[in-house]
C-alpha cells in the first residue's frame, strides 16, 4: 500500500481528507457518548448494566480504537505527503 501512496501523490491526499474527516467525526461522537454513559451511571448507579449499559461502554471503547485508526492512517499519508514534498517530488520507493 505504501507504494501506491508514494507513487500517486492525489490519491494520498484523498485518502488523508477521508481519514481526517473520519476521525473527526468518530471522535467528536464518542465524546458526546461517552459523556452520556458516565451520567447514565451517575444518575442510575449499577441498575444500568441490566439496561445495556456496560455493553454500551464496550461498543464506545472499540470505536475508540477504531477512531485510533482513522488517526493513524491519517497520520500515514500525511507522512507520505510530507516526505515527497521535501524530496522535490522524487521518489525513491
Amino acid at each position: 500500500m505504501m507504494k501506491v501512496l508514494f507513487k500517486h501523490e492525489w490519491i494520498t491526499f484523498i485518502w488523508m481528507g477521508v481519514f481526517f474527516v473520519a476521525f473527526g467525526v468518530s471522535s467528536l461522537n464518542l465524546f458526546m457518548l461517552f459523556k452520556a454513559n458516565f451520567d447514565l451511571y451517575l444518575e442510575h448507579g449499577a441498575m444500568v448494566i441490566d439496561d445495556g449499559a456496560l455493553r454500551q461502554l464496550l461498543e464506545l471503547i472499540a470505536y475508540g480504537y477504531l477512531s485510533l485508526l482513522f488517526y493513524l492512517l491519517f497520520k500515514a499519508c500525511e507522512r507520505v505527503l510530507v516526505e515527497r514534498l521535501t524530496q522535490g517530488g522524487r521518489s525513491e520507493r
